[in-house]
């Protein structure tokens, strides 16, 4: 096991990261693997990625030169370029996975890359989602986060029941569509959801 890669940012080809929190991640000097096209960006802001993965049909002719010794091509279809890079990683000895630029652009993506949280999750892989406006976390059974009071907490149910909440302005309950659990607003220092089962936990950046 590679321990160099314990901890790593996957950049995903959608929206560039612009927040800081969100910066200061892929700032942080993890190793960080690139989705393909991701690249080019990231190398046009100074960044050497430590991997680039995917079909290499988005990477740029001075890009692909530049960085041929790192580039993993994968041909096969059946996987997106996010999970290729997870797997990857996964396979590099990483514990502790940070995606970042997996939304926007397209929805078809955006909801995909989101949904694949909940995938690598069950597969026992710790992964977390920061965007430009919130971190977003897969989740199943009790969970406790820091929070602060006015935070913009979502609950996306995935499959949960038995839904109770601490440190929320508005109590939950089992809900089953997804914009029943959106819009919700911490109280406390920290939140605590309490359900049996699997949902994916948005909390918003302070504004």
């Amino acid at each position: 096991m590679n321990t160099q890669f314990s901890k790593v940012i996957i950049l995903a080809n959608g929206n560039y990261p612009t927040h800081p929190i969100a910066l200061g991640r892929l700032h942080s000097g993890l190793p960080v693997v690139c989705c393909d096209g991701a690249a080019n960006r990231f190398v046009a802001e100074g960044g050497v990625p430590a991997v680039i993965i995917g079909d290499g049909d988005s990477l740029s002719a001075s890009v692909r030169e530049a960085f041929a010794g790192v580039i993993h091509h994968v041909a096969e279809q059946e996987t997106n370029d996010l999970t290729k890079a997870i797997n990857h990683a996964v396979r590099m000895g990483a514990t502790d996975i940070c995606i970042l630029g997996a939304t926007g652009l397209r929805e078809c993506h955006t909801l995909g890359n989101i949904g694949l949280l909940m995938h690598h999750f069950k597969l026992g892989r710790n992964v977390r989602m920061f965007t430009d406006h919130c971190e977003i976390i897969p989740c199943s059974g009790t969970t406790t986060h820091p929070s602060f009071p006015g935070q913009q907490v979502s609950i996306i149910n995935v499959n949960a029941h038995g839904f109770a909440s601490e440190g929320l302005t508005y109590p939950i309950y089992d809900f089953q569509e997804w914009w029943q659990g959106t819009l919700n607003e911490a109280c406390a220092p920290e939140v605590t959801i309490r359900a049996e089962g699997d949902y994916l936990l948005l909390l918003d950046y302070a504004q």
